[in-house]
């Protein structure tokens, strides 16, 4: 195992978490709301390309995550893992990015796949809007070198932030043929 690169403070941690998941949901949903009519000189929803191709490379990097720690190869974990994080949070700034030039695109599909789609929009939202505390305090729980702690936390973060990453993908995918009519 690693040893613990940061000093073990759950309280200051708690704090800190809860104050970063609060004001990033908080800007995701107030920025949703808001779309600047801005000429960028390029495609506005090159963002949601971007989005999708880095939900693509962190859904890839947790898997690669889950074999490597499966492995025991402990440092090319906390690598890649440390890799999707960041990922993580530039998709954040391309997300917020997109909505605020872009705004919102109707899902134009009929029949079957309409409920399909909004199952996994709805789905991928609300999951979301949950897993940064978890990914946050799953990452603590390594750096502090809890390993109990951590692999109890990442058994409830790995799969909810998998599905979010890979759905990511999806939703890009179905949506994207509407976005020149939007």
């Amino acid at each position: 195992m690693l040893p613990a690169l940061i000093e073990k403070n759950d309280k200051q941690a708690r704090i800190l978490i809860g104050i970063v998941s609060i004001v990033v949901f908080a800007a995701v949903v107030m920025l949703g709301r808001v779309e600047l009519k801005v000429d960028l000189g390029f495609d506005v929803h090159l963002f949601a390309k971007i989005n999708a191709v880095i939900n693509s490379v962190v859904t890839l990097l947790l898997v690669a995550g889950l074999v490597a720690v499966k492995k025991r190869k402990y440092s090319l974990h906390k690598k890649i893992m440390l890799t999707a994080m960041v990922l993580s949070a530039l998709f954040l700034i391309s997300y917020i990015g997109h909505h605020l030039f872009a705004g919102d695109t109707k899902f134009g599909g009929q029949g079957f796949i309409r409920p399909v789609y909004y199952f996994i929009l709805i789905t991928h939202i609300i999951l979301a809007a949950i897993i940064l505390p978890f990914i946050l305090f799953t990452a603590y729980r390594a750096l502090t070198a809890e390993w109990p702690a951590h692999r109890k936390l990442a058994r409830i973060t790995w799969p909810i932030w998998f599905y979010v990453a890979l759905t990511g993908v999806i939703v890009y995918l179905m949506i994207s043929p509407y976005y020149a009519n939007a």
